[in-house]
């Protein structure tokens, strides 16, 4: 009995995987951008924060013409002033991108940070809406605002940064 329920179990999910690495697979083009930014801290952290740095990487699908979804992870530190602890966080994300032209695209990046640097940094909710130019096919110019909802602080920052096609 017991058996047949992790046999059922197992089906289940060797089907939901099927579906989703299939679907992952009939979707047009994918593809993998690597960025950089810098950026103005602002909220509870600009009085304690100089600059934030931040890399990221994402992969996206492309779902239709105008519409791209995937996932995208990274690290983003705000650098201390005055002789404050920096503070580093590994963020991890569902990514967003409507290509409302040729040139431009809105998006958005909706996940969580993890506070890594100093130990015991909390950990919150990220959120990253950004517009997007492009100079090239593979690079473009994004302005963003960076978001960390840490209990009831607020780690942010309005940033400048590229993002590069690999």
């Amino acid at each position: 009995m017991i058996l047949s329920k992790y046999t059922s179990i197992s089906k289940k999910l060797l089907f939901v995987s099927f579906f989703v690495i299939s679907a992952m697979f009939k979707m047009n083009a994918q593809e993998f951008n690597l960025g950089v930014n810098l950026g103005l801290p602002m909220g509870d952290v600009k009085d304690y924060s100089s600059l934030n740095i931040g890399v990221d990487v994402n992969y996206l699908w492309n779902v239709s013409e105008e519409f791209d979804a995937g996932l995208t992870a990274g690290y983003t530190t705000f650098l201390g002033k005055d002789g404050a602890d920096a503070l580093g966080y590994l963020p991890i994300a569902a990514a967003a991108r409507f290509n409302v032209s040729e040139d431009f695209t809105i998006g958005v990046d909706l996940g969580y940070a993890i506070g890594v640097n100093p130990s015991g940094l909390d950990s919150g909710f990220y959120y990253v809406p950004k517009v997007q130019y492009g100079v090239s096919e593979s690079l473009d110019i994004v302005l963003a605002y960076k978001g960390i909802s840490v209990n009831s602080s607020n780690v942010s920052s309005l940033n400048l940064g590229v993002e590069f096609g690999l």
